[in-house]
C-alpha cells in the first residue's frame, strides 16, 4: 500500500513556481487589455461616424429645406417667362407703354431669379447642350444634320437646380441624324444628382441617340 501511495504521489504535476503564474497572469491581462481597448476604439469610431452623419444631416436639413417650396415657385419663373414670350421685342420698341410693361415684367424676373439664387435655387438653361438625363426629359427627337445627334435644340421649359441636386428637369427635343457627339472626358461629374428620391431617366450609352419619354412634371 504505500508503495502503490508513493507512486500515486509521485504521478501528481509539480506546483506552478510563482513566476510562471505571474506571467499567465500577466498575459491574461494583457489580452483583456488588447480587447478593451479594441473594444473603446470600435465605440470612438462608432461615435464619430455618426457625429459625421448627423453633421450631413444637418446641413442637407438646411440647404434642402425650402425643396417643396421652391418647387411650387417654378411656376411663377415658368408664367413670367410665357409673359415675355408673348411680345416680340420688334413690337415693344414701336409702343411705349407695350414697352413699359416688357421691360418691368423684365425686371420683375431678373430679381425673382436673383431671389432664388440666393437661396441656392439656379436656372440652367438647355438650349445648345448636349443632351444629359441626368437633367433634360426628352418629350421629342427631330432630324437636324447641322449639330451633333443628342443636342438639345429646343426647350419647353427649363432646368432648375437646387444646389448640387436636381429640383425640375428641362423637357427638350433632341436632335438625331448628325455626326455623333465627341465622348465626355471620363472625369466628368459635372451632372447634378438627383434629388428627394426622383429616379433619374434611362442614361443614353456613349455616341447612341438618347430616348424620349412622353409625360409632363
Amino acid at each position: 500500500m504505500r508503495e502503490e501511495a508513493g507512486a500515486a504521489a509521485n504521478t501528481e504535476p509539480p506546483p506552478e513556481a510563482p513566476g510562471e503564474a505571474l506571467q499567465a497572469e500577466v498575459a491574461s491581462l494583457k489580452v483583456e487589455l488588447a480587447e478593451g481597448r479594441e473594444r473603446v476604439l470600435r465605440t470612438l469610431a462608432e461615435m464619430e461616424n455618426l457625429r459625421r452623419r448627423t453633421e450631413r444631416e444637418r446641413i442637407d436639413a438646411s440647404k434642402f429645406a425650402i425643396t417643396r417650396f421652391a418647387r411650387d415657385m417654378l411656376t411663377v419663373a415658368d408664367n413670367l417667362d410665357r409673359a415675355l414670350g408673348t411680345v416680340a421685342a420688334e413690337a415693344a420698341e414701336k409702343d411705349a407703354t407695350l414697352k413699359g410693361f416688357f421691360e418691368g415684367v423684365q425686371l420683375t424676373q431678373r430679381e425673382f431669379l436673383n431671389v432664388l439664387e440666393r437661396h441656392g435655387v439656379k436656372k440652367v438653361e438647355a438650349d445648345g447642350q448636349r443632351f444629359d438625363p441626368n437633367l433634360h426629359q426628352a418629350m421629342m427627337e427631330m432630324e437636324n444634320p447641322d449639330v451633333p445627334a443628342g443636342t438639345v435644340i429646343k426647350s419647353f421649359q427649363p432646368a432648375y437646380v437646387i444646389e448640387d441636386r436636381i429640383l425640375r428637369p428641362a423637357m427638350v427635343v433632341v436632335s438625331k441624324g448628325g455626326p455623333k457627339p465627341a465622348p465626355k472626358p471620363a472625369n466628368d461629374q459635372s451632372s447634378p444628382a438627383g434629388g428627394d428620391g426622383e429616379s433619374s431617366e434611362e442614361k443614353s450609352s456613349q455616341g447612341e441617340e438618347p430616348k424620349t419619354r412622353a409625360g409632363s412634371q
